[in-house]
């Protein structure tokens, strides 16, 4: 038996008891229990079974049980805990995971203490290192190692323990509502609690998360709502299944904030997602540039082509939710990436977790302590003295996984770099940073709810990309995140306004296919919103991005409808019947755009465009003409006026504007139309030149060619023999 069948059998038992064919499930479990020597988990299988049989008997013979669907939905979910603990009991015996060697460990070799033994130690601590103080640095030094030791302690046996028995919660509960239990510890078993989940669902522990959400110490509440929403991504239906957790999160919302704060982390989880985008734009992007331009960095500028019709970019309306990021300086761009919430960080400490430090697993979760015993035993008195440093790691510029990593980067450094780093700030700048009224407000922003639950879920990210042991464990961060599709958060995530801020995110990111998904749902919900114009605008514009232009182009009239007129889905209207080929019905919307803004360069441009696609290339002309008077050397007006000219055989007109392109930024097709016409015009010498640049311009030969008998129809209709086609390209 290998570890890939073992999870073949518990998959298959799995998609059973999700598609509720119970008996089967029962069937395959008897089987699959086999390969166990569990007597308890034999007994309950045999409760099991027999249960389900009287259920389907009673039901057989017409008795009316009010009761059945309550106790199906137990018998689902037991059977489900059943099928866990089998899995995990043979994979004790033959995986060498990491969390099977900590099982063996803690349970199979008796190194597990209760709970409340635990607790009792996390009590005394701040008491004896009190004590300690006024003994010696060594019996300070041992009294935190003996934290840290039950502290990895509690992490690991809960971490490990699959099924919390109702004397574990008990403990747990008791743990929690401790006053005397150091926050960070706490903050360290709602990890273990969650990571514990991850592994194996267990209703206990995740009804803990519960108690712990609603702790008073934020750094604790905001780690067990972070652990609930990857819980309920990770386990959707199964979650369902269980009636208290429906009852708990009823009151959850009648007492507290809970729908505002799943809703926050919830966009604070997608954003996470964005960190490897984000990633790859501060190493190729933002960094080198700042570098570059170093000297003139609020002059750095994104380009803008203006060419493009899609860039014409989202609706003003939307401003106060959408930044239009090719307006903004590379700077302000991280900064406001900062502000956003978005993880800068990564790039820079990515390398940074080798250090022996991060080869223990609780170590990911730890919340920066100074009195964390690795940081004890290594800080010397210039860390100690120096404020400046101290603020660093205290403040929120940094997650505390990369304040750890920060801390160990510095204790590499000779004493002379460190006293040259710091050195490096003027007397007026340390006073800068060290203004009361600043140190204060950085303390302020780091224990807001908001900030914590991001910095943790930073925290997170790194734990999932970078630990030792990451291929164990399913990252969330790789899957795509619909909390409101689980069946108990529909209620709060379900509903008009929250997925209104789902799409405006992801809508932000560029997500087209999940802000047209999540548009359709709002629709579908068929609430005030469905009837707002700006819903069907952000509908059309990412069916339009994804190129369902049809689809688009029903969205953009239905917002039309709603708001007649509106120049910003008038344009994109226009656009999608572009692109796709309807020229006439483009042509009267961007009719309709001009007359709002006769002088708009673009729609000129288009409206030519169109009307020479219409092969009315008398109109286009003058379109093209007005876009060459409004703007100073346009090449794409100069491009128009020289086709144009060359189809109603102006050739010393098209010749002319071909040149001026020529002596500009001339590309392949211009010289091969340039051809065009000094052929049609019997200069064969001259084309056969500009031929030969036109096809040096092309990536091939065959692009070349390819791009000439396209042209075969304008020149056959001026005159130019077919077979002569063949021989000019011969000639070249």
């Amino acid at each position: 038996m290998n570890e890939m069948t073992v999870n073949e059998q518990y998959q298959s038992i799995c998609h059973l008891i999700k598609q509720k064919r119970l008996k089967e499930a029962l069937v395959q479990l008897e089987s699959y229990l086999w390969q166990c020597n569990k007597y308890e988990l034999q007994t309950r299988l045999e409760q099991l079974q027999t249960s389900y049989h009287y259920m389907l008997q009673y039901m057989k013979v017409g008795v009316n049980d009010p009761g059945r669907k309550k106790l199906h939905a137990k018998l689902l979910t037991d059977t489900l805990e059943v099928t866990d603990q089998v899995k995990l009991s043979i994979l004790d015996d033959i995986s060498s995971n990491y969390y099977h060697r900590c099982r063996r460990t803690y349970y199979k070799e008796g190194q597990a203490f209760p709970i409340s033994k635990i607790q009792n130690r996390l009590d005394a601590f701040h008491d004896d290192l009190a004590v300690s103080d006024l003994i010696s640095k060594d019996k300070r030094v041992e009294i935190i190692k003996h934290y840290e030791d039950t502290l990895r302690q509690l992490f690991l046996q809960t971490y490990c323990n699959s099924d919390w028995s109702v004397e574990d919660e008990t403990q747990a509960n008791h743990l929690l509502a401790s006053e005397l239990v150091p926050v960070n510890a706490l903050a360290l078993l709602t990890s273990a609690v969650m990571l514990s989940l991850i592994k194996c669902f267990d209703v206990r522990k995740f009804t803990w998360l519960f108690q712990a959400y609603q702790s008073p110490h934020t750094f604790v509440s905001q780690r067990a709502l972070v652990a609930i929403a990857i819980v309920f991504h990770f386990y959707p239906e199964q979650t369902s299944l269980y009636p208290q957790l429906s009852d708990l999160l009823d009151t959850l919302n009648e007492k507290t904030t809970f729908s505002t704060d799943i809703l926050r982390v919830y966009k604070q989880l997608l954003l996470a997602q964005e960190t490897e985008k984000i990633d790859k734009k501060m190493r190729e992007e933002i960094i080198p540039e700042m570098i570059k331009n170093a000297s003139s960095i609020k002059n750095m500028r994104l380009g803008i082509d203006d060419s493009d019709e899609e860039k014409d970019g989202v609706n003003p309306d939307w401003q106060n939710m959408l930044d239009d990021t090719e307006l903004g300086d590379k700077l302000r761009e991280m900064s406001e990436l900062q502000m956003e919430g978005a993880d800068v960080q990564m790039s820079t400490f990515a390398s940074l977790k080798g250090f022996p430090f991060f080869r223990e697993l609780h170590h990911w979760f730890y919340p920066f302590d100074k009195q964390q015993y690795d940081i004890e035993t290594s800080m010397s008195g210039d860390y100690q003295d120096n404020k400046f440093f101290n603020m660093i790691l205290d403040s929120g510029i940094f997650c505390n996984s990369d304040k750890y990593s920060l801390f160990f980067i510095m204790q590499q450094f000779p004493q002379s770099q460190r006293d040259m780093v710091f050195s490096q700030l003027t007397e007026q700048q340390m006073d800068e940073f060290m203004n009361d009224e600043k140190t204060k407000s950085f303390k302020n922003l780091t224990e807001q709810p908001h900030f914590v639950s991001n910095q943790y879920i930073q925290d997170l990210y790194r734990f999932f990309k970078l630990n030792t042991y990451r291929h164990e464990f399913r990252n969330p961060f790789n899957e795509k995140i619909e909390l409101q599709k689980a069946p108990l958060l529909k209620p709060i995530l379900n509903n008009e306004q929250a997925l209104a801020a789902i799409v405006d995110f992801h809508l932000k990111k560029e997500h087209w296919v999940e802000t047209a998904e999540l548009c359709q749902n709002i629709i579908d919900l068929n609430g005030s919103l469905s009837t707002q114009s700006d819903l069907y605008q952000k509908l059309g514009y990412a069916l339009q991005k994804t190129k369902k232009l049809d689809e688009a182009i029903a969205a953009y009239l239905k917002a039309d409808t709603i708001k007649p007129d509106h120049i910003w889905t008038i344009r994109h209207l226009a656009a999608c019947y572009r692109i796709n080929h309807n020229y006439a019905q483009a042509l009267e919307y961007y009719q309709k755009v001009e007359q709002i803004s006769p002088d708009n360069r673009s729609i000129i441009y288009f409206i030519g465009s169109c009307l020479a696609e219409m092969s009315r290339y008398e109109e286009a002309l003058n379109y093209f003409f007005k876009l060459d008077f409004i703007e100073s050397n346009s090449l794409k007006a100069w491009r128009g006026v020289a086709w144009c000219s060359f189809i109603i055989e102006k050739y010393e007109q098209a010749a002319k504007y071909y040149q001026k392109i020529i002596e500009q930024k001339p590309q392949g097709i211009d010289y091969l139309n340039a051809g065009h016409v000094a052929w049609c015009s019997q200069d064969i010498k001259e084309a056969a030149i500009l031929y030969e640049k036109a096809a040096a311009l092309f990536d091939s030969k065959d692009i070349f060619v390819d791009m000439f008998y396209k042209d075969k129809e304008y020149l056959t209709a001026k005159g130019i023999d077919e077979d002569d086609i063949s021989l000019m390209i011969d000639l070249l």
